[in-house]
């Protein structure tokens, strides 16, 4: 609506301008000024009212296209929209998914967890008393040696082993000369051991814990050095079997005077994994005394074999030439055989002849 006004404006300005123009001719009469005016008033109205229509048009169809460009935009924008939302959704929804499982495998970590958290409870109530840890270490050293040698391998070793001067072995190894059968014994001085590595006491205190913790150890060693080294009967040599790796590792770390006393008494302190190394040479090398005995007994059936070979040859020999022979023979019959045929030939082919003759005699 401006612009319309705008222009009417405009056109005013000009038709005034026409007007002051024709009053200063003065050889027109007013009549004829008025009627031209009157004229050029319906013109300039009727291009008013088609420059008014033209610029509607063009404005409408103006707008008709921009409107269309932005439904189209709109529709774009609308399609890039629902299409990022569901993309989205996709990864939100996968997301999502991978939280839920997640949380299931946490739970379940979870409910294992709880599960081992009882069972260890329940491990430190059974180690707390002294008759449940010794059970325990022989359970242990029962499957290092069934580990190593196999289940109820009598040969090789025994569990509850009783000696000539009957103290019972928890386990016995039959080992090769000059090793010989090895005592193996297990003790768990655990209690000593929490105590020594209790928190919150004094140095003074340690020091007293540290050293009940060393006479526990050389107690349990001059036990098994006097009960488990027989002369004649068992190795010069014992093992102490420690079931728990931290009470080993402590021992070789920081109280090394125990391992030095401990081989002073022919005894050596073992873990899990020093003993199942240890046993796994003496099964080298009892697999190795085996080879050497099937060895050996190879070797004399090789040579027995080889006597038989050397009979058979001159056999086989023997034979040779006895089938020399015959096929001798054989070749003198076949020419003896021919002679004869060529023989019996001969005769009859004279035989023949003489009735011939006999009949043109006739």
């Amino acid at each position: 609506m401006n612009l319309e006004y705008i222009v009417i404006l405009l056109l005013f300005l000009i038709l005034l301008f026409i007007i002051i123009t024709f009053l200063k001719i003065k050889r027109v009469n007013e009549s004829d000024i008025f009627e031209k005016l009157l004229k050029i008033e319906t013109e300039i109205i009727k291009e008013i009212s088609d420059f008014k229509f033209d610029f509607s048009k063009i404005v409408n169809n103006d707008f008709d296209t921009l409107r269309g460009e932005i439904e189209n935009k709109l529709v774009q924008i609308n399609d890039k929209v629902n299409e990022r939302i569901d993309v989205n959704f996709e990864k939100t929804n996968k997301t999502f998914n991978n939280v839920l499982e997640r949380l299931a495998k946490i739970d379940e970590a979870q409910k294992k967890i709880d599960n081992l958290s009882n069972d260890i409870v329940s491990l430190q109530g059974i180690l707390t008393d002294k008759k449940s840890r010794g059970i325990f270490g022989e359970v242990n050293l029962k499957h290092v040696l069934s580990s190593v040698f196999g289940e109820k391998n009598d040969k090789i070793y025994r569990l509850q082993y009783t000696l000539s001067n009957k103290y019972i072995s928890d386990a016995i190894v039959f080992g090769p000369e000059p090793l010989g059968n090895i005592c193996i014994d297990s003790k768990f001085p655990l209690e000593n051991y929490r105590n020594m590595l209790e928190k919150g006491i004094t140095a003074e205190e340690r020091l007293k814990r540290e050293k009940v913790f060393r006479d526990d150890v050389k107690k349990h060693v001059d036990a098994i050095s006097e009960k488990y080294i027989i002369s004649g009967e068992t190795s010069n040599q014992a093992i102490m079997f420690l079931p728990a790796e931290a009470i080993f590792a402590e021992i070789n770390a920081y109280h090394t005077n125990l391992i030095s006393y401990a081989q002073s008494k022919n005894v050596w302190i073992s873990s899990p994994t020093t003993l199942m190394s240890l046993l796994t040479i003496i099964q080298a090398v009892l697999m190795g005394l085996e080879r050497d005995k099937y060895t050996s007994v190879i070797h004399e059936e090789l040579n027995k074999l080889g006597e038989e070979f050397g009979k058979y040859r001159l056999r086989w020999d023997k034979l040779s030439r006895n089938i020399d022979t015959v096929s001798k023979d054989v070749k003198d019959i076949h020419i003896t055989t021919e002679k004869i045929t060529k023989r019996f030939d001969s005769i009859s082919h004279v035989e023949l002849k003489n009735e011939n003759d006999n009949e043109l005699l006739k």
